[in-house]
């Protein structure tokens, strides 16, 4: 069921002009909408890009179908978007919601840690996972990601009453260009998808290093796509049903060739993997 939309926390920085907005379950999500600079295929990127993450393990914020009721906007005017010198409304409807994680006026939340602390995230492993996540659904944009602090249990502790201690965690946030944004395009660059920060791929020296996601994704479910494709709402879809499908179809058969796109950005000249053995990235 979609969550309402009850109270504006603040504007976002992005192309898609997305906001802050706390709901009526208590969470907070970030909120793009559907009549974005961006298009509203974002939307629908967003969305069978949450359920794809999910499947695969990524850590990633939980997805919500957020409701801007008439009332809402009446009530918040700053609620908008800025096109050039006019101020453009939310449509009334269900809009596309990343879950912040936590209460932003107690919980800090960060777009950048300083090297000693990234390589402390507890799950940095997820860095070349969403790697290969993002080279197979074309991202054309950088790898964004936020960190908190959370408290965490160590690995194999199953006493309830095992101390857990506090540390950052990953969330890989805005997904809104992979299939190329709003073209539903798949153009491989080597560099795309990749996270602006090498540190995180310190350890990758062969496709194993990408394991267990390269396995995952070559072998990836067609219901996964089938559910992700009717969990989405028909409203942010609209005329593209049939360019949504051949886009689905054409993902589907670039499972196999995910082996080579991170050989190539690995054997490339401007490589992220400093420590890439090229021999050992051959099987």
């Amino acid at each position: 069921m979609p969550v309402t939309a009850t109270r504006l926390v603040r504007k976002m920085r992005g192309g898609a002009q997305a906001h802050l907005l706390e709901c009526d379950d208590g969470a907070f999500y970030v909120v793009k909408f559907r009549n974005n600079p961006q298009h509203r295929r974002v939307l629908v990127n967003e969305w069978i890009s949450s359920v794809f993450l999910k499947y695969l393990h990524i850590a990633a914020p939980a997805a919500a179908i957020v409701n801007l009721t008439p009332d809402f906007l009446d009530a918040n005017p700053d609620v908008n978007m800025q096109l050039g010198s006019r101020a453009l409304r939310p449509e009334p409807g269900w809009h596309f919601g990343s879950q912040f994680p936590g209460d932003p006026a107690r919980l800090a939340v960060y777009d950048f840690l300083p090297d000693v602390l990234l390589g402390k995230v507890a799950n940095a492993s997820d860095f070349p996972g969403v790697f290969a996540f993002d080279k197979w659904v074309g991202n054309g944009d950088a790898r964004q990601a936020i960190f908190f602090r959370a408290r965490l249990r160590p690995p194999g502790l199953e006493a309830p009453d095992a101390a857990p201690r506090v540390g950052f965690l990953a969330l890989m946030v805005d997904n809104g260009y992979t299939f190329d944004g709003p073209h539903w395009a798949f153009p491989d660059s080597p560099l795309q998808g990749l996270y602006h920060r090498p540190a995180v791929y310190q350890a990758v020296r062969s496709l194993d290093d990408f394991q267990p996601w390269l396995d995952r994704i070559v072998s990836f479910p067609e219901e996964v796509i089938d559910d992700a494709l009717r969990q989405t709402p028909p409203d942010w879809v609209a005329d593209d049903d049939q360019a949504l499908h051949r886009l689905l179809e054409q993902l589907l058969r670039r499972r196999k060739r995910l082996p080579d796109l991170i050989r190539d950005a690995g054997q490339g000249r401007s490589s992220p993997f400093v420590n890439w053995r090229e021999s050992a990235g051959r099987r």
